[in-house]
This record gives C-alpha cells, structure tokens and sequence, in this order.
C-alpha cells in the first residue's frame, strides 16, 4: 500500500466518525500510518453536500490511497454511496491506487453495509447498501470480539451473500489478483450452504472479487 500511494496523495476520509469526534479519527489514522512513513490528509467528506462536492471529488480521484476508519456503519454508507466523492475514490482505486477500510470504513466497501435493527441494542443486525467494490458480501468486523454474534441475523437479512468476519488487527486484502489474510489474528469466510472457512495467514477462497467496473 506504501508503494502504491506513491502515486498520489493519501487521504483519510473519516465520514464514518461525523457524529464521535472525527478529529480524534484523523488523528489516530495519521498517527498510525505515520509510523510506516506515510503522510495522510484529511479529505472532509462528513455530509451528503460535501459528498457531492465535486472539488472534493476532484482530489479524491488524483489519489494514491484512501482509507475509511470506523465510527457509525449506517453514516458511512448513507453519505458515501452513489456520491461523485466515492464515485471518485472508487475510481481512484480501478486506476491503480490503494483503498483500505477499519470496522465501519471496511463495512461502507462491501455491497452490504450492517446496520442496528432497532435502538437499543447492538447484536440484531439488518442490511443497506454500500459502496459496492466488493459485491454480493458483507462484513463482520471485530469477529473476535463481538461480530461473530452479528451472524444469525446478518444471515437472515443477507441469505445469498458472503459475510466476512474480519478479527481485530487482521487485514483481507486484495493484492495480485486473490484474497489473502495478514495480521495478528483471522478472517473467517461465511459462503451461503458451506461450512464456515478460517484462516490466520495466506490466501482466503470464497470471497467475491472486487468490482472493475460500475
């Protein structure tokens, strides 16, 4: 990822944390990849207006990576999708540069987005729609933690879809043409009438590929 930001600016784009603080969101993710030598700025795209911005989305599509933190799933989703903004990012990244997402920011990736049924209440979960790049899948994020508890009803709202348990720490990523799992803990891949697949490192089979185009 690194290398492919090379190419352009690296931003982060913390809409998922609008209503938490987004500056702290900003912060820790420049602090984070700072430490591997990599400078991110903030572009701001915490409303619909802002989504629609098409100066915005100007600089979105002359980058080299792009990265979504955590925060409110059902934010993420509802401001980014369909938006010149993501459009761009999206585009940005069928060109060449590097696209990465945490808990909500992974989630808003996905052609599923999981959202709270009902409040109160955090297990019970239903689906929207999400950017898209990865289709037909949804993701489980902290699966080590509480996300795995997520799957009775993220099977129910979602019977054909792919849902990917991501743990804390771990990373699927996309790279060379196949899925692979990196980092301190697994990915578990739930593909509809099989048996749920874990892996702690190397290539993950079952989910779909990333979208190339629309």
């Amino acid at each position: 990822m690194l290398a492919t930001s090379a190419r352009g600016p690296a931003y982060v784009v913390a809409t998922a944390a609008a209503r938490s603080r987004p500056e702290m969101a900003v912060r820790h993710a420049q602090a984070w990849f700072r430490r591997f030598g990599l400078e991110l700025s903030e572009l701001p795209v915490y409303t619909r207006t802002q989504a629609q911005d098409p100066g915005l989305a100007r600089e979105a599509a002359a980058s080299g990576f792009c990265y979504l933190p955590g925060g409110d799933p059902g934010l993420a989703a509802s401001v980014l999708r369909g938006s010149p903004v993501a459009d761009a990012i999206v585009a940005a990244w069928r060109n060449g540069a590097a696209l990465a997402g945490s808990s909500a920011g992974a989630m808003a990736l996905c052609a599923h987005t999981l959202i709270r049924q009902s409040f109160p209440g955090h297990t019970e979960r239903r689906a929207v729609p999400g950017i898209g790049v990865v289709p037909d899948a949804a993701i489980l994020p902290h699966h080590d933690t509480f996300g795995a508890r997520w799957y009775p009803s993220a099977r129910a709202a979602l019977p054909e879809a792919v849902l990917i348990g991501v743990d804390e720490r771990t990373c699927a990523m996309w790279e060379s043409g196949s899925w692979r799992c990196t980092g301190a803990g697994g990915v578990t891949v739930y593909v509809p009438g099989s048996e749920a697949a874990r892996s702690v490192s190397g290539v993950l089979e079952g989910i779909p590929q990333p979208s190339a185009s629309g």
